[in-house]
Formats: C-alpha cells, sequence, structure tokens
C-alpha cells in the first residue's frame, strides 16, 4: 500500500511570498486498485505525481510504501522499491535506443517478449527498436514507447500522467485497456492515472479530484463521476477546438 500522509509543498513566488502548490493531502492506495487524479489545469496533479516519485520533495508529511517511510528517499531507491512515473510529456534520450530503454526497465526481458510489448503499444518493433530516442520519434511515438517501458517493469505503484495526451483516440483505448487489464485487481501492484479524459475517468475504481493542491473529492468512480461528468465533458470539447493532437 502507498500511503500519503499530510502531504505540504510551499513554493516561493516572484514577489517574495509563499504559497502551498499541495496542501495538506491524505491518501491511502490500496493494492488491486486503479485510481484517477483529475481537476483543474495547475491544481497539483502532476506535482503530486512527482513527489511521490521523488523528483520533487515535499515540505512536510510523509509517503509510505508497504509501512516504510521513503519520504527521504531519492528517484532512483523508489524505483528501486518498485515505484514508476510515465511522463506527461517523456524525456528524449539522444545515443540510446528504444530497446535498450525497455532492457532498463527490465534487464533479464527475451527478444519474443521484447517484440510483443511494442505491439502491444502499437508499434512495429522491427521498425523501432533499433531507433535511437532523439529527436526522430514523434510525441506520441515517445508515449507509447515510455508506457511500453511502465508496462515491462514489475512495479508496485505505476503512475501515468495523461498517457492519453498526443495520441489518437484508437491508441488511447487501446493503452488504458493495456493498464486496466495488467493493475486493476491485481493484488501486487497500484496504478494512478493522471486524466481528464471522458473515456479513462468512469472505468477506475476511484476518482480523486485534486483543485489547487486541495482534495476536493474523493471515492469511488460510479459516485464521483456523475458530479464531474458535465465539467470534464466542457473541458474536452474546448480542448479539441483549440488543440491539434500530434499522432503516429
Amino acid at each position: 500500500m502507498l500511503k500519503l500522509k499530510n502531504l505540504v509543498m510551499t513554493v516561493d513566488n516572484a514577489n517574495g511570498s509563499r504559497r502551498d502548490i499541495i496542501h495538506d493531502v491524505s491518501i491511502d492506495f490500496e493494492p488491486g486498485k486503479l485510481y484517477a487524479i483529475t481537476g483543474p489545469n495547475g491544481g497539483g496533479k502532476t506535482t503530486l505525481a512527482k513527489i511521490i516519485m521523488g523528483i520533487y520533495q515535499q515540505s512536510s508529511g510523509q509517503i509510505y510504501l508497504d509501512e516504510e517511510d521513503i519520504s527521504g528517499l531519492s528517484v532512483t531507491e523508489r524505483a528501486r522499491r518498485g515505484i514508476a512515473y510515465a511522463f506527461q510529456q517523456p524525456p528524449r534520450f539522444k545515443g540510446l535506443n528504444v530497446s535498450d530503454l525497455i532492457k532498463i526497465a527490465r534487464p533479464g526481458i527475451d527478444g519474443l517478449e521484447l517484440r510483443l510489448k511494442m505491439r502491444d503499444v502499437g508499434l512495429c518493433p522491427e521498425d523501432y527498436l533499433e531507433r535511437d530516442l532523439g529527436p526522430g520519434l514523434s510525441g506520441g511515438e515517445m508515449k507509447r514507447i515510455e508506457i511500453a517501458q511502465v508496462l515491462t517493469r514489475e512495479g508496485v505503484i505505476s503512475m501515468f500522467d495523461e498517457p492519453e495526451a498526443g495520441v489518437d483516440l484508437w491508441t488511447v483505448q487501446r493503452l488504458i485497456g493495456l493498464i486496466v487489464q495488467k493493475y486493476q485487481n491485481n493484488p501486487r501492484s497500484t496504478a494512478i492515472i493522471i486524466t481528464h479524459h471522458e473515456n479513462v475517468l468512469p472505468i477506475c475504481d476511484e476518482i480523486i479530484v485534486l483543485e489547487e493542491g486541495v482534495i476536493k473529492l474523493q471515492g469511488p468512480a460510479q459516485e464521483i463521476w456523475p458530479l464531474i461528468k458535465d465539467d470534464i465533458q466542457c473541458k474536452m470539447k474546448d480542448q479539441c477546438r483549440s488543440e491539434v493532437c500530434y499522432e503516429l
């Protein structure tokens, strides 16, 4: 179990004042469940995920993984304990190829499974495994590759930051299906998805609404989704009118 207890992250504003990006957040994430964290842009969702991963350090509060206080552990130490994070905008590693990246997630993976993982995310292994992770790959391709890496790991906590961003609807449905299949009802792992997507939120076990760094709503999806459905669908329509997605 992952347990967040009274997490606070305070930052300095340009005018010298201070404000809480995350304020007194406490959540228990149970094994075998798929959690969605949603809420307005700038509400603290990605910040919270990066605190869990150890990329950011909270100002106060504790993080427990299976009753061990990991609050002071580094990103590397948390990764070794089975915490994984798929970025909203995946980092690029020029000079490293796709095969190398997947093998970092599971060094002993055999060639057949490696190719199957690529096909799972809709990429032809013969075309991609030896490609460099530099600027030659599109944002949508990088998104699929990073999700393949996280799915390859046998992580106990896996976080996906807007896995639907920048990919077409068919790919979104495929990727979310893979996440559900791997994590939902799996007693050895927990998945957390940061999302605004109307096709993702209802299928999660629990929804957490984070706004201005504070939990506004939390509970089973069947209870929370009807309360936020109209607002989410309205935002998605606005986004579709104002953005052009990058696709494979």
